[in-house]
């Protein structure tokens, strides 16, 4: 009966330090700068003549010099991106083709817009880092 207590209370007690250790592990950031916001990659479905083909890919953050637009944008992330995925798969149903690669300054200036409306003020800037196709056939 006393290895189970003890073996309970040894991970009782190791358990902070193992949180310490996960907390002081540096992060993986893109960049120095403190006034980029990062969003992860939105991949969208390329459909032709009704039939998923592909798929596109747009990696992007944001630069947002103002702290408290940042902060305000660090807290509707899951809302932002909920609409830059929808934008995009309207974008991918009815401009993008597997034959031509996409503009990625229209891309740009949709999310720009989007970005825009949504933190209903500017201030935040679109910064795209890639965008990519994948076509399967």
């Amino acid at each position: 009966m006393r290895v189970p207590i003890a073996l309970f209370l040894a991970a009782f007690l190791a358990a902070p330090a193992l949180a310490e250790e996960e907390a002081a592990a540096p992060k993986h950031k893109v960049t120095q700068s403190e006034t980029y916001v990062a969003f992860e990659p939105i991949y969208a479905t390329i459909v032709d003549a009704g039939r998923p083909c592909g798929l596109l890919m747009v990696h992007f953050g944001l630069d947002i010099p103002n702290e408290e637009l940042r902060e305000e944008t660090t807290r509707s992330q899951p809302v932002l991106r909920d609409a830059y995925v929808r934008n995009l798969l309207s974008f991918t149903a009815t401009a993008v083709r597997p034959w031509q690669q996409p503009s990625v300054e229209v891309i740009s200036e949709r999310l720009q817009r989007l970005t825009d409306r949504a933190l209903k003020k500017k201030g935040a800037r679109v910064l795209l880092a890639q965008v990519a196709m994948r076509i399967s056939r």
